[in-house]
């Protein structure tokens, strides 16, 4: 078989203080057709160093680890490997662990009862641009993030209503050519609502400006599971 770009396998570091769960974990996600496992870390500090050498697709982390933790190697990976994605794999769902992790800039949230199945595919989902919250997350988030009115005075300008109907659209992964086609709009326009919202909200990423919408309460994440396919 030629090698090719449909080919290209999803590259992912992990970072897990428990040696056992992390070499475990690696072997079984390295016999995904679609991925390969670069590299392994202890703590967030090596999880950093590795993901400026590696640059992997993806960083799969654990919160809870000694020195330096999952939330902030996420906020380090992000400026050593700005194009890395990050998963959550935490065996705690507390609040306070789930907002930071999205404040952090983690593309998605999951607690290590779920099998391997679901946590490749959530590998593959942030992987196309997707986030993946589950039910026990979206909860805790929903109890953290509290009523959108107490927060109503934090920004002199809101995003419009269509700028927010493209971040519901952006949480979905979906992309700027998908967007233009299911509005009726142009990829340019797409792009200058973006710029807007971008601008508006000083964020730097559709990710932040995302995460952002959700925290304020202009957006839910049932918006962003239930958005229709195109016609």
């Amino acid at each position: 078989m030629g090698a090719g770009r449909a080919q290209q396998k999803i590259s992912v570091l992990i970072a897990d203080d428990h040696k056992a769960f992390r070499e475990g974990l690696a072997s079984l996600l390295d016999e995904e057709e679609d991925m390969q496992i670069v590299g392994a870390a202890c703590d967030g500090a090596e999880a950093a160093r590795l993901a400026g050498e590696l640059r992997p697709d993806v960083l799969l982390t654990d919160v809870a680890m000694p020195g330096v933790n999952g939330i902030e190697a996420i906020r380090q990976v992000r400026m050593a490997s700005p194009k890395t994605a990050s998963v959550v794999l935490s065996a705690f769902s507390y609040d306070s662990y789930v907002v930071a992790a999205v404040e952090a800039g983690a593309s998605a949230y999951l607690l290590k009862t779920q099998g391997v199945d679901e946590i490749a595919e959530a590998i593959r989902s942030v992987h196309s641009g997707q986030m993946v919250f589950g039910s026990e997350v979206n909860a805790a988030i929903r109890r953290r993030m509290g009523a959108p009115s107490s927060r109503s005075s934090r920004w002199r300008e809101q995003p419009s209503p269509r700028e927010l109907q493209l971040l519901i659209m952006a949480g979905r992964g979906l992309s700027n050519k998908d967007m233009a086609a299911r509005l009726g709009i142009g990829e340019r326009t797409v792009q200058t609502h973006f710029q807007n919202v971008l601008t508006k909200l000083g964020t730097t990423s559709r990710t932040d400006a995302v995460v952002t919408a959700l925290s304020e309460g202009w957006i839910t994440f049932d918006e962003i599971q239930s958005v229709a396919r195109p016609e």
